[in-house]
């Protein structure tokens, strides 16, 4: 499928990677083979994205629920997380990719810390796409964080309370620094934002697919763009 030159590209794209248990499952494989192959389709989004000129492309990666499975499945995605930290970086290397980690990454292991602060460092001076991972993030732990952490500073005297505006309040999110999603994609049917970027996802576009996760490709994510631009985007005023 070809992407018209007329259409509107979404500058930051948020992605929910739904259906990896059940891709496997179907194939009558552990659900570990279809985490595998979807982190074999985020690695081939990022370089999708970033040829197509997406500026930021945000995927739920972990979430703070997340550690309620099973300790075999947490176990598997934690070491699927060590080896893809390692590929991410050539892979940001040779496409010009910048690294951003979103939530409270204290429970990981601490080789895992240091991995994404790795990540991170040697990828800050890169000027292509801004690749988010949501990893042990939760939108409504993130409000909790912003929220604690503004009371601190407000307790300290930096912040006056009556100057607390939504910006200000922004500022002590994760995503201080990034863009708020103009398209949220979320793939395997499911109607639900599962306490993702609460805060941000305000005024998104929400496109959903059957697909699931580990299918999704170029011609997906381009049904996405097309449905995009046919919406009338108003921000809760109303066009004359």
């Amino acid at each position: 499928m070809a992407l018209d030159s007329n259409m509107v590209i979404p500058a930051h794209v948020a992605l929910i990677l739904d259906g990896n248990g059940r891709w496997a499952k179907k194939r009558g494989l552990p659900r570990t083979f279809g985490h595998k192959e979807g982190c074999v389709t985020v690695e081939k989004t990022v370089e999708i994205a970033a040829r197509m000129g997406i500026k930021y492309l945000t995927v739920y990666g972990f979430s703070t629920e997340n550690w309620k499975r099973s300790e075999e499945e947490v176990g598997a995605l934690m070491q699927l997380f060590r080896y893809y930290m390692v590929r991410l970086l050539k892979i940001a290397s040779a496409n010009n990719v910048r690294v951003k980690m979103i939530g409270d990454r204290r429970r990981f292991a601490q080789d895992i810390i240091d991995g994404i602060n790795r990540l991170e460092e040697e990828t800050k001076d890169n000027t292509g796409l801004t690749f988010v991972i949501a990893v042990n993030y939760g939108g409504r732990d993130e409000i909790r964080r912003a929220a604690a952490k503004l009371a601190e500073d407000v307790k300290a005297g930096k912040v006056e309370a009556e100057d607390i505006t939504e910006s200000v309040f922004a500022s002590y999110l994760d995503t201080a620094d990034i863009p708020y999603p103009d398209l949220l994609i979320r793939t395997s049917g499911e109607l639900r934002l599962s306490n993702y970027l609460l805060w941000q996802l305000a005024y998104s576009e929400i496109y959903i697919t059957d697909c699931l996760w580990p299918d999704f490709n170029r011609d997906e994510l381009i049904k996405a763009i097309v449905q995009f631009n046919q919406r009338d985007r108003r921000f809760g005023g109303v066009k004359a």
